[in-house]
């Protein structure tokens, strides 16, 4: 990984909360427009919580459940949370804002992921790598040859963290109806 791909990954979420005031302060949301933007929103968390009830950190290779469609199920998840809190904001700038951080960001951390998972994986990554793709997902699983079956885990999906993403983005649409409510546009 390039330096300044280093550099960038390591600065993310400083970043993230400076452009968070620069979405808030263009956002212009309404009841309706926080409401659509909670109904999407809430599809990428139900993709985030199902990945990670998968997901074993550092120990495994993950390539059952939504890993079999794609390799980075959690990023797809808060890519449909971003569209979400786009909708929300009811405004072109903010949601500019979000797409351009979100694809920047999620670009170099996938990449870095994928050679920290090469690293210590290697032939196994390389399969899995060749039979599902890094982002959009595939419509049927892939079948990996030793690959164990793997079930959701509610202990996992706790052991992770995920209910933090359903927190953060509650706390998010309050926001957005507390600026409506006192700065309607």
């Amino acid at each position: 990984m390039s330096r300044a791909a280093a550099l960038f990954a390591r600065w993310r979420v400083r970043l993230g909360y400076l452009l968070a005031l620069v979405v808030l302060w263009f956002a212009r949301p309404t009841p309706a427009s926080v409401l659509l933007g909670a109904g999407v929103g809430a599809c990428g968390l139900a993709i985030r919580a199902y990945a990670a009830g998968y997901l074993h950190k550092q120990s495994v290779l993950t390539v059952t459940g939504p890993y079999a469609h794609t390799r980075n199920p959690l990023y797809l998840g808060s890519s449909v949370l971003a569209l979400g809190a786009a909708l929300a904001t009811r405004s072109w700038i903010s949601s500019g804002v979000l797409v351009v951080y979100f694809a920047l960001v999620y670009a170099v951390v996938m990449r870095r992921e994928e050679q920290e998972l090469l690293l210590q994986h290697g032939h196994s990554f390389k399969a899995y790598a060749t039979a599902v793709p890094l982002f959009f997902p595939r419509f049927t699983p892939a079948r990996l040859e030793g690959a164990s079956p793997g079930s959701f885990s509610l202990a996992q999906y706790k052991k992770n963290h995920e209910y933090e993403a359903a927190v953060g983005f509650v706390l998010l649409l309050a926001v957005f109806l507390l600026k409506w409510h006192f700065w309607p546009v």
